[in-house]
């Protein structure tokens, strides 16, 4: 079993450790390769051709793109990510800030202090939305695999194929409307104490949902046709005992799957939009907002982040979904 573990770890630790650096190459280049001059973010239009090409040399700009990569890769291997192009030290933006004076990065964040700043609202956020999530199509999704024929079964596919089709910024304008403005039972906007996480996390579970339910009621479905089960209830084995010692823990293994190669990237997609739309500030919320100011640096880091945390569930799912059922090899 040890050796099994083992093996499996070294062998995907290196496709994931391959796979982090192709995505973060490919951001890389392509942040590199669309138009405009990233001097001129960092020391706004005013400043003078020569202060921005000094200011190019310095940050290495001005080599080709495997050298900048290479270099970026150095600085990570060593925990840099980097200096914010914008954000300040005190947290307002110096965009254009040192037109007059040429590069100054003694002044500006450091990308790892912004994103840990952010990243435990970001977690309390997705702790809350996968609960939700679980909490509510779980018990659902069996159910409607039990009573695949049955009217509640029916109800729950049909349902759940309603909310995958909403999207979730109108999802969120409703809530926002219903739950908020007109009920004002939690509030909306920003961040002060973790209630301002439940209503975008009500979203984020609300995505997720009918994913989990459909998953979860083809696998029990398909699990109560295969000769096992009768087989079980002829030896006397009860139907209560076939179900939960057997049926459910069956059903597990697609579903780690699912959740391992799609819903945690629907969970970060969301996560991005979620923040967005309710000014939560998240990493989602500090991504998008690099975007728009072509904040370069913590844009790389967060793709770093993500791919790195993606490769890491996946492989946890991978392993447990093998110990659960051991006909599965890696």
């Amino acid at each position: 079993m040890f050796l099994f573990i083992l093996s499996f770890l070294i062998r995907r630790l290196a496709q994931g450790v391959l796979i982090v650096f192709l995505v973060t190459f490919v951001i890389f280049a392509l942040l590199r390769v669309i138009p405009g001059d990233p001097t001129r973010v960092i020391l706004g239009p005013m400043a003078s051709d020569e202060v921005r090409e000094n200011a190019a040399i310095e940050l290495g700009l001005n080599k080709p793109i495997p050298v900048q990569y290479l270099s970026y890769v150095k600085d990570l291997s060593q925990g840099d990510f980097g200096k914010s192009f914008i954000r300040g030290k005190q947290g307002g933006s110096m965009g254009g800030s040192q037109d007059s004076k040429g590069l100054d990065l003694e002044h500006r964040a450091s990308v790892l202090e912004l994103i840990l700043k952010v990243l435990p609202k970001t977690l309390i956020l997705a702790g809350i939305g996968i609960f939700f999530a679980l909490f509510i199509s779980v018990p659902i999704g069996i159910l409607a695999g039990l009573k695949s024929e049955s009217f509640f079964g029916k109800l729950s596919l049909y349902l759940s194929s309603f909310l995958v089709s909403l999207p979730n910024i109108w999802i969120a304008l409703v809530l926002i409307l219903v739950v908020s403005v007109n009920a004002g039972l939690l509030p909306a906007f920003g961040y002060k104490n973790i209630t301002y996480a439940f209503l975008p996390a009500i979203v984020l579970a609300i995505e997720i949902c009918p994913v989990l339910i459909r998953a979860f009621s083809v696998s029990v479905t398909s699990n109560l046709s295969e000769t096992f089960y009768e087989i079980g209830i002829v030896r006397g084995i009860s139907k209560f005992n076939m179900i939960f010692k057997h049926i459910i823990r069956n059903s597990l293994i697609p579903i780690l799957n699912l959740f391992g190669a799609q819903l945690i990237g629907m969970v970060l997609g969301g996560l991005f939009v979620v923040e967005f739309i309710f000014n939560y500030p998240g990493l989602g919320l500090l991504a998008i907002n690099a975007v728009f100011q072509r904040d370069f640096p913590i844009i790389q880091a967060i793709a770093v982040l993500a791919s790195s945390a993606l490769v890491v569930i996946n492989i946890v799912v991978d392993l447990t979904a093998s110990i659960i059922d051991r006909r599965l090899k890696f």
